[in-house]
């Protein structure tokens, strides 16, 4: 029965319904595994797919030094940190060099409050894959997205539903973690969080209503958390990716690796 393993990892990656259920009635016999078999699959592999993502951001430079991932300041704070350096004052006084120092210190500090938040996020991961119903792993094998997103065959189905199960839980482990260190002193007096609520109070009573642009409400740490999420999931997706553009060799790992799969 051990070989029916590489059968639905393969089926996992399979971009099509009708060569889903062409290869199941091919396989009707002895070794075609049934719903729960094939989800108990989907679920390891799952598990593999969130621990690379997992321990890939769990590691010093996992966000700060991969720019795919790597969270910066909004594109406010970073226009009105810009005005502020390009003052001739500032520059004459070279406080420009110490606050684009100040600045980058800021950002360095979130991601490395991100890359140390990631390692809690795998027991978020493991329990909701543990809790899989078949009908939502099923859903995953069709392309189908949970979350109702995506329309027709999605190809990030099993990241779009981690993202969609896991999110919120996520959020609320990161987010702290991202505002201690958006709370620190820059060393000028003011922390990142007080130069952004500096920042909004003067885009929402001034700048927006003669824009006609909508209000900014989220605070600067909603922000970066979730840039961070956004990297984790970013991550998941390209492994998925990789899964299925070249499952078999990824399921001969699996099987190796994981199920101990003995070639006979």
């Amino acid at each position: 029965m051990k070989k029916i393993l590489a059968f639905f990892i393969v089926i996992f990656m399979l971009s099509s319904c009708e060569i889903l259920e062409q290869l199941l009635q091919q396989s009707a016999g002895s070794l075609a595994p049934t719903e729960t078999e094939v989800v108990q699959g989907l679920k390891k592999a799952l598990e593999l797919g969130t621990d690379y993502a997992v321990t890939s951001l769990n590691k010093k430079d996992g966000y700060f030094g991969n720019p795919k991932v790597k969270i910066p300041l909004p594109d406010d704070v970073n226009n009105v940190f810009s005005f502020a350096m390009n003052n001739n004052t500032v520059k004459k006084l070279g406080f420009d060099k110490i606050l684009q120092k100040k600045i980058d210190d800021v950002i360095l500090a979130i991601n490395r409050s991100a890359e140390e938040a990631a390692r809690e996020a795998k027991p978020i991961f493991v329990n909701t894959l543990t809790n899989m119903t078949i009908s939502d792993g099923m859903n995953i094998l069709k392309g189908n997205d949970v979350s109702k997103k995506v329309s027709g065959f999605d190809s990030l189905a099993a990241t779009h539903y981690l993202d969609f199960k896991t999110r919120n839980q996520l959020f609320n482990l990161y987010q702290p973690k991202v505002n201690t260190a958006l709370s620190k002193d820059l060393g000028l007096g003011f922390s990142a969080n007080d130069a952004w609520e500096t920042v909004i109070k003067y885009y929402n009573s001034i700048i927006a209503p003669v824009l006609g642009k909508p209000t900014i409400d989220y605070s600067l740490s909603d922000f970066a958390t979730t840039k961070a999420l956004d990297g984790m999931f970013y991550m998941i997706g390209q492994e998925e990716k990789n899964i299925r553009q070249d499952p078999f060799k990824w399921a001969i790992d699996i099987i190796k690796k994981v199920f101990g799969y003995v070639h006979q």
